[in-house]
């Protein structure tokens, strides 16, 4: 017993010596007091605006946020209509989209491309690339597809 009792002691010893020559952790890292900010473009701001028909005669309400070259919005159609009454029993005719999501990158000199999704029902998806550029202190975007509209957004 003295043997196990003595042997325990050294096990104890040489653990404790082991755990006082591991270095100390680092101090934890603090975090930044001033993080630094996303560079801002001259786009940036609210942009809003209606389209004009286009081949399919339904104009495009525009609500554009540009912050930091990041382009979101949306773009709805003031002509769409919700389900209607069907007293032939037929099928009704597929709807149009009524909501677009558009996202992209904006770039301050020459155009730039962005991506328009149509919000629809179903497996059917819809998208149509947009081409905008700054025109004076407007912005101009333009349907490269479908409907061929071309809007002409101001700041506010």
């Amino acid at each position: 017993m003295t043997k196990f009792l003595s042997m325990l002691f050294v096990l104890v010893a040489a653990a404790s010596a082991n755990a006082q020559t591991r270095a100390p952790a680092p101090p934890p890292a603090a975090p930044p007091g001033n993080p630094t900010p996303a560079p801002s473009s001259p786009l940036d701001g609210q942009w809003r605006g209606t389209s004009d028909g286009g081949s399919c005669n339904a104009p495009l309400e525009y609500q554009l946020t540009i912050e930091s070259g990041f382009v979101d919005g949306s773009a709805y159609d003031t002509t769409a209509r919700g389900p209607v009454p069907n007293p032939n029993k037929s099928a009704p005719p597929p709807p149009g989209p009524g909501l677009w999501q558009i996202h992209g990158l904006a770039k301050s000199g020459g155009t730039f491309n962005l991506l328009s999704v149509a919000s629809v029902k179903g497996t059917e998806h819809r998208r149509v690339q947009l081409t905008a550029r700054s025109d004076g202190g407007g912005l101009v975007v333009t349907e490269n597809g479908g409907c061929r509209r071309t809007a002409r957004l101001a700041r506010g």
